[in-house]
């Protein structure tokens, strides 16, 4: 076996992100010698001892740092700041801070401040997800063969970026780098868009008059219920996630509603053209998706 990467891994926060993180390094025993998790409840801590992938527990943040060479913001991005001011003096010297936010611009804006000198800060996101949340909803093929985006800012120790890409790598995921502010753009098409999509037509749905909302339960066609699945993701984390990246998805949700005016008009003046080829586009893009093992 390979020597571990760190000697203590601190997990704040135990979602479906940080439970997956804690229960490959487990399994494999080379992320880290030591595991230990920090949440905001101790019935989330009493369920993590029950699930056996900690080997330590700590209720104050504070205390969960003390002493790991590697802490992992877990929680979501609209605490990021409280925590780092909770942690920002108790972290190691030497110690590398890290994150799974999904919004890369606003982490940098919200725990930068807190860092002391001598820790280093390398922010990151695995792409990777389901609807589920909790310390249950971890499982160790989570990132296989998904990305994991790097977001370090200038000047980070270039060793502890590959660390961390390591990290990222001994959980199974593909590793690239790229600027904080061009991952926010793309998430926002990619991510973060889709969502809000598809919370709108839940809610279209639930605002309709009983009968027809019933039907709509009963009949729902996989379109639907591919819609439905998205939508039972963690509401916290999305609100977060929505207004951490405000501009960004606004700029892709203006762009979104101009096409769907587009396609409107073609359905409302007969251009079957027009129809035909947004379709084509849409399979283009499924089918792309297909090639590259990322459907």
């Amino acid at each position: 076996m390979a020597e571990p990467l760190f000697k203590r891994l601190a997990l704040i926060g135990i979602g479906l992100i940080g439970s997956s993180v804690a229960r490959i390094a487990k399994d494999r025993g080379d992320l880290a010698a030591e595991i230990v998790v920090n949440a905001r409840t101790q019935k989330t801590l009493d369920r993590v001892v029950e699930l056996g992938f900690a080997d330590r527990v700590e209720i104050d943040p504070a205390k969960a740092v003390a002493g790991a060479d590697c802490v992992m913001l877990c929680a979501p991005v609209g605490a990021f700041a409280a925590l780092a001011k909770a942690i920002g003096l108790h972290l190691m010297p030497g110690a590398v801070l890290t994150d799974v936010g999904s919004t890369k611009q606003s982490v940098i804006r919200d725990v930068g401040p807190f860092v002391p000198a001598g820790v280093h800060f390398v922010p990151a996101h695995p792409i990777a997800g389901t609807e589920y949340s909790g310390p249950d909803s971890g499982f160790t093929t989570l990132f296989q063969g998904r990305w994991t985006l790097l977001t370090p800012p200038p000047g980070t120790d270039t060793a502890s970026v590959e660390k961390i890409a390591e990290l990222w790598r001994r959980c199974g995921a593909m590793v690239e780098s790229m600027e904080p502010a061009h991952h926010d753009r793309v998430l926002a098409i990619v991510s973060h868009l889709p969502h809000l999509i598809a919370f709108s037509i839940c809610h279209t749905a639930d605002g309709l008059a009983d009968e027809s909302r019933q039907e709509v339960l009963n009949f729902a066609a996989s379109g639907f219920r591919d819609f439905t699945r998205i939508a039972a993701s963690d509401p916290v984390m999305w609100r977060d996630i929505f207004l951490n990246n405000r501009e960004a998805l606004l700029e892709m949700l203006s762009r979104f509603m101009e096409d769907a005016q587009g396609l409107a008009r073609a359905i409302r003046w007969g251009d079957a053209e027009y129809i035909e080829n947004m379709v084509e586009q849409g399979r283009k893009i499924r089918r792309s998706l297909i090639e590259i093992k990322q459907a």
